[in-house]
Protein backbone atom coordinates (compact mmCIF):
# COMPACT_ATOMS: atom_id res chain seq x y z
CA UNK A 1 0.00 0.00 0.00
CA UNK A 2 1.58 3.22 -1.10
CA UNK A 3 0.23 6.94 0.59
CA UNK A 4 1.43 10.49 -0.05
CA UNK A 5 1.79 12.45 2.98
CA UNK A 6 -0.51 15.95 2.62
CA UNK A 7 -0.34 19.44 3.80
CA UNK A 8 -2.65 18.25 7.14
CA UNK A 9 0.13 15.03 7.62
CA UNK A 10 3.30 17.50 8.29
CA UNK A 11 4.76 16.77 11.69
CA UNK A 12 2.52 13.95 12.27
CA UNK A 13 3.63 10.49 13.69
CA UNK A 14 4.77 7.59 11.04
CA UNK A 15 2.12 5.23 13.19
CA UNK A 16 -0.67 7.92 13.76
CA UNK A 17 -0.32 8.40 9.67
CA UNK A 18 -0.79 4.63 8.96
CA UNK A 19 -3.33 3.82 11.01
CA UNK A 20 -5.55 6.44 10.10
CA UNK A 21 -4.77 5.32 6.17
CA UNK A 22 -4.44 1.65 6.61
CA UNK A 23 -7.11 1.24 8.72
CA UNK A 24 -5.00 -0.03 11.76
CA UNK A 25 -5.13 0.10 15.25
CA UNK A 26 -2.14 2.32 15.86
CA UNK A 27 -0.73 -0.90 18.09
CA UNK A 28 -0.75 -2.85 15.16
CA UNK A 29 0.74 0.07 13.03
CA UNK A 30 3.48 0.26 15.49
CA UNK A 31 4.14 -3.69 15.30
CA UNK A 32 4.66 -3.09 11.38
CA UNK A 33 6.87 -0.75 11.31
CA UNK A 34 8.96 -2.37 14.08
CA UNK A 35 8.84 -5.16 11.73
CA UNK A 36 10.63 -3.29 9.32
CA UNK A 37 7.56 -3.53 6.55
CA UNK A 38 7.35 0.44 6.11
CA UNK A 39 9.26 2.74 3.89
CA UNK A 40 9.23 6.32 3.57
CA UNK A 41 10.48 7.90 0.62
CA UNK A 42 11.95 4.33 -0.91
CA UNK A 43 13.59 3.54 2.62
CA UNK A 44 12.66 1.39 5.47
CA UNK A 45 11.91 2.92 8.57
CA UNK A 46 11.40 1.12 12.14
CA UNK A 47 10.62 3.91 14.30
CA UNK A 48 7.18 4.81 14.76
CA UNK A 49 7.66 7.87 16.21
CA UNK A 50 9.14 9.31 13.01
CA UNK A 51 7.83 12.75 12.47
CA UNK A 52 6.45 12.86 8.39
CA UNK A 53 7.10 15.83 6.09
CA UNK A 54 4.04 17.06 3.59
CA UNK A 55 4.84 15.04 -0.11
CA UNK A 56 6.20 12.20 1.49
CA UNK A 57 5.64 8.53 -0.18
CA UNK A 58 4.83 5.81 2.49
CA UNK A 59 5.06 2.80 1.63
CA UNK A 60 3.33 -0.14 4.00
CA UNK A 61 3.65 -3.83 3.44
CA UNK A 62 0.83 -6.05 5.76
CA UNK A 63 0.87 -9.48 5.79
CA UNK A 64 -1.74 -11.66 5.27
CA UNK A 65 -3.26 -12.66 8.32
CA UNK A 66 -1.89 -16.64 9.53
CA UNK A 67 -5.00 -18.89 9.97
CA UNK A 68 -5.33 -19.08 14.10
CA UNK A 69 -3.59 -22.52 15.60
CA UNK A 70 -5.99 -22.04 18.43
CA UNK A 71 -8.30 -25.17 18.40
CA UNK A 72 -11.78 -24.76 18.38
CA UNK A 73 -13.46 -26.30 21.40
CA UNK A 74 -16.76 -27.69 22.12
CA UNK A 75 -17.30 -25.50 25.51
CA UNK A 76 -20.33 -24.05 26.55
CA UNK A 77 -20.56 -20.26 26.34
CA UNK A 78 -24.19 -18.50 26.58
CA UNK A 79 -24.11 -15.59 23.43
CA UNK A 80 -26.28 -12.87 24.76
CA UNK A 81 -26.24 -11.51 21.03
CA UNK A 82 -25.13 -12.01 17.66
CA UNK A 83 -25.24 -10.62 14.29
CA UNK A 84 -23.01 -10.18 11.21
CA UNK A 85 -20.54 -7.72 12.91
CA UNK A 86 -19.92 -8.42 16.51
CA UNK A 87 -21.13 -10.25 19.40
CA UNK A 88 -21.42 -10.21 22.97
CA UNK A 89 -20.51 -13.16 24.92
CA UNK A 90 -20.92 -13.84 28.55
CA UNK A 91 -17.91 -14.91 30.00
CA UNK A 92 -18.09 -17.02 33.71
CA UNK A 93 -15.47 -16.93 36.25
CA UNK A 94 -12.84 -19.04 35.76
CA UNK A 95 -12.40 -18.88 32.04
CA UNK A 96 -9.57 -16.96 30.35
CA UNK A 97 -10.13 -14.80 27.63
CA UNK A 98 -7.11 -15.81 25.47
CA UNK A 99 -4.32 -18.89 25.28
CA UNK A 100 -1.34 -17.90 26.60
CA UNK A 101 1.20 -19.49 28.75
CA UNK A 102 -0.53 -21.49 31.95
CA UNK A 103 -3.38 -21.80 29.97
CA UNK A 104 -3.30 -23.22 26.48
CA UNK A 105 -6.39 -24.29 25.92
CA UNK A 106 -10.36 -24.22 27.48
CA UNK A 107 -10.10 -20.42 27.05
CA UNK A 108 -12.77 -18.22 25.52
CA UNK A 109 -10.97 -18.12 22.16
CA UNK A 110 -11.46 -21.57 21.91
CA UNK A 111 -14.87 -21.33 22.62
CA UNK A 112 -15.82 -18.87 20.18
CA UNK A 113 -13.76 -20.15 17.24
CA UNK A 114 -16.45 -23.36 17.72
CA UNK A 115 -19.68 -21.27 18.63
CA UNK A 116 -19.13 -18.31 16.00
CA UNK A 117 -19.25 -18.43 12.47
CA UNK A 118 -16.64 -15.62 11.69
CA UNK A 119 -14.12 -13.66 14.20
CA UNK A 120 -11.68 -10.44 13.68
CA UNK A 121 -8.28 -11.09 12.33
CA UNK A 122 -6.74 -7.40 12.92
CA UNK A 123 -4.54 -8.32 15.59
CA UNK A 124 -3.05 -10.57 12.67
CA UNK A 125 -3.87 -14.09 13.29
CA UNK A 126 -6.82 -15.00 11.83
CA UNK A 127 -10.24 -15.38 13.37
CA UNK A 128 -8.93 -13.88 17.11
CA UNK A 129 -11.97 -11.29 17.75
CA UNK A 130 -11.18 -9.99 21.13
CA UNK A 131 -11.70 -6.37 21.48
CA UNK A 132 -11.18 -5.73 25.32
CA UNK A 133 -10.53 -8.34 28.14
CA UNK A 134 -11.75 -9.26 31.63
CA UNK A 135 -9.69 -11.16 34.03
CA UNK A 136 -9.79 -14.96 34.74
CA UNK A 137 -12.39 -14.75 38.21
CA UNK A 138 -14.28 -11.96 37.03
CA UNK A 139 -17.54 -13.19 35.10
CA UNK A 140 -19.89 -10.65 33.04
CA UNK A 141 -20.03 -9.28 29.68
CA UNK A 142 -17.28 -9.43 26.70
CA UNK A 143 -17.40 -7.37 23.15
CA UNK A 144 -16.68 -9.73 20.52
CA UNK A 145 -15.53 -8.28 17.12
CA UNK A 146 -16.90 -10.58 13.78
CA UNK A 147 -14.58 -8.82 11.14
CA UNK A 148 -11.74 -6.38 11.13
CA UNK A 149 -14.15 -3.13 10.17
CA UNK A 150 -15.76 -3.75 13.28
CA UNK A 151 -12.93 -4.23 15.26
CA UNK A 152 -11.17 -1.48 14.63
CA UNK A 153 -14.33 0.67 14.97
CA UNK A 154 -15.02 -0.33 18.68
CA UNK A 155 -11.40 -0.10 19.12
CA UNK A 156 -11.44 3.63 18.40
CA UNK A 157 -14.45 3.83 20.97
CA UNK A 158 -12.88 2.02 23.77
CA UNK A 159 -10.13 4.67 23.15
CA UNK A 160 -12.23 7.43 23.34
CA UNK A 161 -13.82 6.31 26.15
CA UNK A 162 -17.24 5.94 24.91
CA UNK A 163 -17.55 2.49 25.50
CA UNK A 164 -20.16 1.91 28.53
CA UNK A 165 -18.59 -0.33 31.15
CA UNK A 166 -20.11 -0.92 34.30
CA UNK A 167 -19.36 -3.62 37.16
CA UNK A 168 -20.30 -4.81 40.12
CA UNK A 169 -18.84 -5.52 42.88
CA UNK A 170 -18.55 -6.68 46.44
CA UNK A 171 -16.07 -5.22 48.99
CA UNK A 172 -14.62 -6.03 52.25
CA UNK A 173 -15.10 -3.25 54.42
CA UNK A 174 -17.92 -0.19 54.75
CA UNK A 175 -17.52 3.05 52.64
CA UNK A 176 -17.42 6.24 54.56
CA UNK A 177 -18.73 8.22 51.41
CA UNK A 178 -21.89 7.24 49.23
CA UNK A 179 -19.46 7.76 46.07
CA UNK A 180 -16.34 8.96 44.92
CA UNK A 181 -13.80 9.01 41.95
CA UNK A 182 -10.02 6.96 41.82
CA UNK A 183 -7.88 8.30 39.24
CA UNK A 184 -4.35 7.18 40.58
CA UNK A 185 -2.27 5.58 36.82
CA UNK A 186 -1.47 2.37 36.92
CA UNK A 187 1.56 0.04 35.46
CA UNK A 188 3.58 -2.97 36.77
CA UNK A 189 4.37 -3.47 40.55
CA UNK A 190 7.72 -2.21 41.30
CA UNK A 191 8.99 -4.93 42.86
CA UNK A 192 6.36 -7.98 41.99
CA UNK A 193 6.14 -8.13 38.51
CA UNK A 194 3.06 -9.99 38.77
CA UNK A 195 0.77 -7.67 39.97
CA UNK A 196 -0.18 -3.66 38.72
CA UNK A 197 -0.21 -0.85 41.33
CA UNK A 198 -1.11 2.79 41.21
CA UNK A 199 2.77 3.97 40.11
CA UNK A 200 4.41 7.12 38.80
CA UNK A 201 4.73 6.91 34.90
CA UNK A 202 1.69 4.60 34.95
CA UNK A 203 -1.40 4.83 32.44
CA UNK A 204 -4.39 7.03 33.24
CA UNK A 205 -6.95 5.42 35.10
CA UNK A 206 -10.39 6.49 36.03
CA UNK A 207 -12.86 4.92 38.37
CA UNK A 208 -16.67 6.32 39.54
CA UNK A 209 -18.05 4.11 42.28
CA UNK A 210 -21.19 4.22 43.54
CA UNK A 211 -22.33 2.35 46.97
CA UNK A 212 -25.43 0.25 45.68
CA UNK A 213 -26.38 -1.49 49.25
CA UNK A 214 -24.42 -1.80 52.64
CA UNK A 215 -23.73 -5.12 53.56
CA UNK A 216 -21.88 -6.99 57.03
CA UNK A 217 -18.44 -6.32 57.14
CA UNK A 218 -18.69 -5.35 53.58
CA UNK A 219 -20.07 -3.01 50.58
CA UNK A 220 -21.99 -3.76 47.33
CA UNK A 221 -20.78 -1.05 44.71
CA UNK A 222 -21.34 -0.17 41.11
CA UNK A 223 -17.84 0.90 39.21
CA UNK A 224 -17.83 2.70 36.13
CA UNK A 225 -14.69 2.85 33.74
CA UNK A 226 -13.51 5.10 31.37
CA UNK A 227 -10.18 3.82 30.54
CA UNK A 228 -10.09 -0.17 30.99
CA UNK A 229 -6.72 -1.42 32.24
CA UNK A 230 -5.94 -4.54 33.46
CA UNK A 231 -6.85 -4.82 37.20
CA UNK A 232 -8.43 -1.72 37.56
CA UNK A 233 -10.60 -1.65 39.44
CA UNK A 234 -9.40 -4.70 41.93
CA UNK A 235 -5.89 -2.03 41.87
CA UNK A 236 -7.96 1.18 42.64
CA UNK A 237 -10.38 -0.04 44.96
CA UNK A 238 -7.73 -1.75 47.15
CA UNK A 239 -5.92 1.71 47.25
CA UNK A 240 -9.07 3.16 49.49
CA UNK A 241 -8.16 0.43 52.14
CA UNK A 242 -11.68 -1.44 50.52
CA UNK A 243 -10.26 -4.43 48.34
CA UNK A 244 -12.86 -6.60 46.30
CA UNK A 245 -14.28 -9.63 48.34
CA UNK A 246 -12.15 -13.11 47.31
CA UNK A 247 -9.23 -11.36 45.52
CA UNK A 248 -6.19 -13.61 46.23
CA UNK A 249 -4.06 -10.86 44.31
CA UNK A 250 -5.29 -7.15 45.99
CA UNK A 251 -6.62 -8.32 48.82
CA UNK A 252 -5.48 -9.31 52.43
CA UNK A 253 -3.64 -12.30 53.29
CA UNK A 254 -6.78 -13.53 55.33
CA UNK A 255 -9.85 -12.96 54.12
CA UNK A 256 -12.74 -12.03 56.30
CA UNK A 257 -15.24 -14.59 54.88
CA UNK A 258 -14.09 -17.55 53.27
CA UNK A 259 -14.72 -16.90 49.26
CA UNK A 260 -13.70 -19.27 46.88
CA UNK A 261 -13.28 -18.53 42.97
CA UNK A 262 -11.64 -15.66 43.10
CA UNK A 263 -12.97 -11.51 43.24
CA UNK A 264 -16.49 -11.24 43.72
CA UNK A 265 -16.27 -8.74 40.38
CA UNK A 266 -18.84 -9.06 37.70
CA UNK A 267 -19.17 -7.24 34.43
CA UNK A 268 -22.71 -6.43 34.10
CA UNK A 269 -23.58 -3.87 31.66
CA UNK A 270 -22.06 -3.18 28.14
CA UNK A 271 -23.25 0.09 25.97
CA UNK A 272 -21.68 0.58 22.64
CA UNK A 273 -22.33 2.22 18.88
CA UNK A 274 -23.29 -0.30 16.81
CA UNK A 275 -20.07 0.03 14.15
CA UNK A 276 -22.54 -0.82 10.90
CA UNK A 277 -25.71 0.63 11.90
CA UNK A 278 -24.96 3.81 14.02
CA UNK A 279 -27.00 2.33 16.57
CA UNK A 280 -26.64 2.23 20.39
CA UNK A 281 -26.40 -0.89 21.68
CA UNK A 282 -26.87 -1.54 25.77
CA UNK A 283 -26.51 -5.10 27.29
CA UNK A 284 -27.09 -6.25 30.74
CA UNK A 285 -26.46 -9.29 32.24
CA UNK A 286 -26.71 -10.78 36.05
CA UNK A 287 -24.29 -12.20 38.16
CA UNK A 288 -23.40 -15.66 38.65
CA UNK A 289 -25.03 -17.70 41.57
CA UNK A 290 -21.12 -17.20 43.18
CA UNK A 291 -21.28 -13.74 43.77
CA UNK A 292 -25.65 -13.65 44.27
CA UNK A 293 -25.20 -16.51 47.21
CA UNK A 294 -22.33 -14.17 48.83
CA UNK A 295 -24.71 -11.04 48.18
CA UNK A 296 -27.68 -13.08 50.18
CA UNK A 297 -25.28 -14.22 53.03
CA UNK A 298 -24.05 -10.85 53.97
CA UNK A 299 -26.94 -8.69 54.05
CA UNK A 300 -27.97 -7.18 56.80
CA UNK A 301 -31.72 -8.23 56.66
Amino acid sequence: MLYRAEENDDKKRLDVFLAERAGLTRSRAEKLIRDGLAQVDGKRVEKPGLTLKAGQAVELIIPEAKPSTVEAQDIPLEIVYQDDDLAVVYKPSGMVVHPAAGNPDGTMVNALLKRLDNLSGIGGEMRPGIVHRIDKDTSGLLLVAKNDRSHLLLSEQIKAHTVERAYRAILIGRMKEKEGDVSGPIGRHPTDRKKMAIVPGGREAHTHWTVLEELRGATLIEAKLTTGRTHQIRVHMASLGHPVLGDPVYGPKKSPYPVEGGQLLHAFRIGFIHPATGERMLFEAPPEPRFTNWLEKLRLQ
